[in-house]
């Protein structure tokens, strides 16, 4: 009896699990899309002009019409190329930002279930290790394509992504210094007792969400791609459905760093006049909960779009300035301060 009872709890487990994977993956595709084509209106309305609005009312159907382009196009692998590594560089690009989606708390909880697909102990430190695997597939391209302009690319990405990541993991070391525990449900839990931790570690958000740029190749910090100087960097030999997963990889590493965001520095999904005595038993409280955190996510996603239209692309060398002699200092003075903050009232 008690062997037939832990097989039907693994069952429900894994049939739950895999129902929450499919329900995430079927928001988050159509987020993706509808993300880009944001990024073309609002595009469109900084600079005066009027944007995709032929396909379907108001051009909502245009994501379809350009997943159709990328799937109706020629499939071309240039003869020059590495063709393991060519073909293999576009999922590895795509993968971790869907992993990193699994451990985010997206809500409280549906009936019995929380809205978490896996629920670590030590959920930041997956995150961060899952997040350093997206340039491997940036690399991978540009050492596989074969061409100097894809390779300077592959070299300025992986330059990019260690200098900004050390200071990315070194701004979230105080908040967790603060609320005591790595899981990102805690983390949701503290802020829903007392204050966001925007409020309490400002300096920590700024350099998080500057780093957030530079991890995802955004403007100011799309060295590697680059049109002025490097063509397209590493997808320049590129096309068809291979360019399109570089391009949703983008977009999903812009929607999976937003919800770490939201979760880190704005409470994930609670407010701070709800917190956690909202209704979450209820399937109205959880759905509510639910669509907080992905109106605070997309705040965000705007945040990404308006800065790529607003601000110019650094300099190389002004790149790497902020990142190794401006922000790593000001992260590990953060890190002492709140430690002697810290130590200061729990010793009195």
């Amino acid at each position: 009896m008690e062997l037939l009872s832990e097989t039907s709890t693994l069952q429900s487990i894994l049939l739950f699990g895999l129902l929450k994977v499919v329900l995430v993956i079927a928001v988050l595709m159509p987020m993706i899309s509808y993300s880009v084509m944001a990024e073309r209106r609002i595009c469109a309305a900084i600079q005066d002009r009027i944007g995709p609005n032929r396909v379907g009312p108001f051009g909502l159907l245009q994501p379809i019409a350009d997943g159709l382009k990328f799937l109706l196009k020629e499939d071309f692998t240039p003869h020059h190329v590495r063709k393991v590594y060519f073909w293999l560089a576009p999922a590895v690009s795509m993968i971790p930002p869907f992993l990193t989606i699994a451990v985010i708390p997206f809500g409280s909880t549906l009936g019995s279930q929380n809205m978490v697909i896996a629920n670590l102990n030590v959920g930041i430190l997956f995150t961060f290790s899952v997040v350093s695997l997206g340039v491997y597939g940036i690399v991978l391209a540009g050492y596989a394509s074969n061409s100097k302009y894809p390779f300077l690319g592959g070299i300025r990405a992986s330059a990019q992504m260690i200098s900004y990541e050390i200071a990315m993991g070194m701004s979230v070391v105080p908040l967790f210094m603060l609320v005591g525990d790595l899981n990102l449900g805690k983390v949701i839990a503290y802020q829903a007792s007392g204050a966001w931790l925007i409020f309490k570690q400002p300096l920590a958000f700024v350099i998080f969400l500057v780093a957030a740029f530079a991890e995802t190749n955004r403007l100011p910090f799309d060295l590697p791609e680059s049109e002025t100087e490097l063509v397209s960097g590493y997808h320049t030999e590129y096309s068809s459905m291979k360019f399109a997963l570089f391009f949703l990889g983008e977009y999903a590493a812009m929607i999976s760093i937003s919800a770490l965001m939201v979760t880190l520095f704005l409470g994930g999904w609670t407010l701070p006049f709800w917190g956690l005595a909202a209704p979450a038993s209820s399937l109205i409280g959880g759905l509510i909960h639910i669509g907080i955190f992905l109106v605070k996510l997309g705040l965000f996603m705007g945040l990404f779009i308006w800065i790529r239209w607003m601000l110019p692309r650094f300099r190389y060398d002004q790149l790497m300035d902020l990142g190794w002699r401006r922000f790593l200092p000001l992260a590990l003075l953060n890190i002492v301060v709140t430690a002697a903050f810290l130590w200061f009232f729990q010793s009195n």
